[in-house]
């Protein structure tokens, strides 16, 4: 993560994580603000001025596709705008790592996929933001901006992968690695959230998002996530696919991974739509 307190957007390209006091210097100088939150944590306090979001609003709505975005590029834009996103204006995405699911990230990889170059998560989420000294309210955000936002969907392919890709990239690329973001027990069958049949993609490591944080709901240090990735096999040249039920924890894993370098991929579909397909082309272990 960047070092310095004082944040050029120029840092933000490659830089999708930023630690509190960062976060708040961003919001300072004008950052929108969007809270992943569930609704209850957000009436127990807000960043002032921050609209409240969901990454089902710009997610597919029928089964089994929740976890892709929208179709609809307009519809998706219209959404973004709504909520305030600028094309020029950094977005300080905060979430509840401790509690979530990882929307936090799910939202900075979607922006970033949509082509927003200055969208970004704060290490520790609310509560860490919380104790910086911006101003707090106990109102419940408005769902849209005072001002709506302008923003122009410019698609990066870096950071995505479609059922179809995926399915040929386990067949014919070498340095392919698919992390399961799940629960062990999912990744061992376990179906609690609809999943069409239980099981994992052939070859994928099991990997539980929130191994990547500490009690306090931070990251590890650079260190130690690099030396968790390496127990597991997992390289540094090599193209990562995560994946998860509907592309949210997986989100979450690849916001992470691409800040700390890696070539990473989220297949948003994830278990809902690979589990729905034909067995005996989405093969499950």
């Amino acid at each position: 993560m960047i070092d310095a307190v004082v944040v050029q957007p120029s840092q933000l390209v490659t830089q999708w994580i930023v630690s509190p006091a960062e976060a708040k210097y961003l919001i300072e100088q004008g950052a929108v603000i969007l809270d992943v939150r569930d609704r209850n944590s957000q009436k127990n306090g807000m960043l002032q001025g921050a609209i409240g979001i969901s990454w089902q609003q710009f997610s597919q709505s029928k089964f089994p596709h929740q976890g892709n975005l929208l179709e609809d590029e307009l519809a998706l834009t219209q959404q973004l705008r709504n909520v305030g996103v600028f094309s020029n204006k950094a977005v300080v995405v905060v979430g509840d790592p401790l509690n979530g699911w990882g929307e936090d990230g799910r939202i900075v990889w979607m922006l970033r996929t949509l082509g927003h170059q200055q969208t970004v998560l704060v290490d520790g989420g609310y509560s860490a933001l919380a104790k910086t000294g911006l101003p707090m309210t106990r109102t419940v955000s408005q769902k849209a901006a005072a001002v709506p936002g302008d923003f122009v969907i410019q698609r990066v392919s870096d950071w995505e992968i479609t059922q179809e890709k995926l399915r040929t990239g386990l067949a014919t690329t070498q340095n392919l690695v698919v992390i399961d973001a799940r629960e062990p027990r999912e990744f061992a069958g376990a179906t609690p959230y609809g999943e069409q049949r239980g099981g994992h993609i052939p070859g994928a490591i099991s990997l539980h998002y929130k191994e990547l944080l500490d009690v306090e709901g931070k990251l590890l240090p650079r260190g130690k996530i690099l030396a968790l990735l390496q127990d597991r096999n997992i390289k540094s040249d090599a193209i990562i696919v995560s994946y998860c039920t509907g592309g949210v924890r997986s989100g979450w894993l690849t916001s992470v991974l691409v800040d700390l370098g890696f070539q990473a991929q989220n297949y948003a579909g994830s278990m809902w739509e690979w589990s729905a397909g034909p067995a005996n082309q989405n093969f499950l272990d």
